[in-house]
């Protein structure tokens, strides 16, 4: 009886915090679908009286939503191959590799988990404007290419393959790239999908970045972008809100989607990233 009880609360605990976490993530979803006119209303909703699609193409007429979609495509693809290329070359290195110095060099690549990118900005940004890359898809990608975190995810996991199999991989003919892309890198697949999700979320909800490194609408991402329509509209935000969460909205659909399809290998490269 008693463990029934236990385990009834825990379930009743467990619902309660689940509510409270995508309770803002449920009014964004029925503010974005609600009049202006609903939105004023002196007792809120908790469902739209009637589903405003035509939401969402007012806000993409709002800002450049297209050309700004397409830059964040750019910049997020472009992270991703880089981040996790070289997330692999680098682990594979600290994890197999026997150089002078290796673990004193792994130390201080996860030193830099430490430092914001708001620390290091400013001789970032004067190093991409000598280069003419201000305004550019590369002062986007480029200062992002590798992950510290990656690299660390990436390193455990390799560090827990034995070398026979490498040793054999060898053998039978395979140069460094073949064992590290065919034999590596498959076996390691839960933890290299992880650190896909999290370099997309990461570079997909990116603002402050892009923010300093472009200045006109033709660079503008979509987290930039939003922040400007919200701009636009100051001082009238009870008569616009239901744009700004309609333009939300469509920017979270598609980390929603990869972090569901993706949730087991998280788990999974979770569980095996411990220190050995």
């Amino acid at each position: 009886m008693l463990q029934t009880l236990t385990k009834t609360t825990r379930i009743a605990a467990a619902l309660l915090i689940t509510a409270l976490m995508f309770f803002p993530i449920y009014w964004m979803l029925i503010t974005a679908f609600k009049t202006p006119a609903e939105l004023r209303l002196a007792v809120p909703t908790f469902w739209p009286e009637k589903l405003m699609w035509e939401n969402f193409l007012d806000a993409f007429d709002t800002i450049p939503f297209y050309r700004f979609t397409v830059n964040t495509v750019v910049q997020t693809v472009g992270i991703v191959v880089l981040q996790i290329n070289i997330g692999i070359m680098a682990a594979y290195a600290f994890a197999k590799g026997s150089f002078a110095g290796r673990d004193k060099w792994f130390l201080i690549v996860l030193a830099a988990l430490i430092v914001p990118e708001q620390v290091i900005f400013v001789p970032v940004y004067v190093m991409m404007s000598k280069l003419h890359w201000i305004n550019t898809y590369y002062a986007l990608i480029i200062p992002h290419a590798a992950s510290a975190y990656g690299i660390f995810l990436l390193r455990q996991t390799f560090r827990s393959i034995n070398n026979d199999v490498i040793e054999a991989a060898k053998v039978d003919g395979a140069n460094r790239m073949q064992v590290l892309y065919q034999i590596l890198t498959p076996m390691a697949f839960p933890t290299v999908a992880t650190m896909i999700v999290i370099s997309f979320i990461h570079s997909w909800n990116s603002y402050f970045w892009p923010l300093i490194m472009t200045n006109s609408n033709q660079m503008r991402v979509l987290t930039v972008g939003i922040a400007m329509m919200r701009d636009s509209i100051a001082g009238n935000e009870a008569l616009n809100m239901h744009l700004l969460m309609a333009a939300s909205v469509v920017v979270i659909v598609p980390i929603v989607i990869v972090f569901v399809f993706a949730q087991k290998y998280i788990v999974a490269a979770m569980a095996s990233s411990t220190f050995k």
